[in-house]
């Protein structure tokens, strides 16, 4: 599907290792045009999104709240709160779903838990099914997902509408705002790109006797499956950002 946007999707890549990925390539091939940033190289961030069809905000290694060491992280949460009062179109990944909440008015932090890692089922709630980005998907049914973090939402904004949990209640999706939606799960990776993530975490995997390796194998085996899920919430995301229109003031 090719879905032409008017104005650029402004990427934030927070570290090289959590590069736009499979997301990237999707909402390309759809017609988006994308402006990588990267704040942790000195790339400023633009002051609001008033040029832009809409934001992705991606993940990594970092958390919601450690703006004292990644400063840009400040900026980030200011752009999405802009965006929801606008009603630009935002989609958040991970650590971009967990800044999202935050800048609303949500909280993130450790999950107690434990950490998610591996391909995990997306749990569906009802109101996923009527939701403009993700419908499609839950009515769908079967979603495998690539789950890797130690932090998630753990209060969500006022108003927010949770879109799916784990088979332990974790959340795995919400609508954080109208335009504004954040999902825990990894869409753009492949063994390719959590392979780094492995060599990155291995010390502490093997302390807690969990075998990346195996991890990484089941992400390549999923591979196939994966994509052909995770593109259609490109193309999605590429047609909400055609077809939103901002509110101006």
């Amino acid at each position: 599907m090719s879905t032409v946007t008017t104005a650029p999707v402004l990427v934030v890549e927070h570290e090289a290792d959590c590069p736009p990925g499979w997301l990237g390539e999707w909402l390309e091939a759809a017609g988006a045009v994308l402006d990588v940033r990267r704040p942790y190289t000195g790339q400023a961030l633009p002051g609001d999104l008033t040029t832009y069809a809409g934001m992705l905000v991606l993940g990594g290694d970092m958390g919601a709240h450690d703006d004292a060491t990644h400063p840009w992280l400040t900026e980030v949460k200011q752009l999405v709160a802009g965006a929801a009062q606008a009603g630009t179109p935002v989609l958040g990944v991970c650590l971009g779903h967990q800044l999202a909440a935050v800048a609303l008015g949500g909280e993130a932090g450790r999950n107690p838990l434990g950490q998610q890692v591996g391909v995990l089922d997306v749990g569906w709630l009802p109101d996923a099914a009527d939701d403009e980005l993700l419908g499609a998907l839950a009515r769908g049914g079967h979603a495998p997902a690539v789950q890797w973090n130690d932090d998630l939402v753990t209060r969500l904004p006022d108003g927010a509408v949770p879109l799916a949990r784990t088979a332990r209640g974790e959340l795995q999706a919400a609508r954080l705002a109208a335009t504004v939606w954040g999902v825990q799960w990894h869409p753009e990776v492949g063994e390719e790109i959590i392979a780094t993530w492995a060599v990155h975490d291995r010390d502490a995997a093997v302390e807690r006797g969990v075998d990346l390796d195996a991890h990484v194998a089941a992400v390549a085996a999923a591979r196939a499956d994966l994509r052909a899920t995770w593109v259609q919430l490109a193309d999605a995301f590429a047609r909400v950002c055609a077809t939103t229109r901002p509110v101006t003031r």
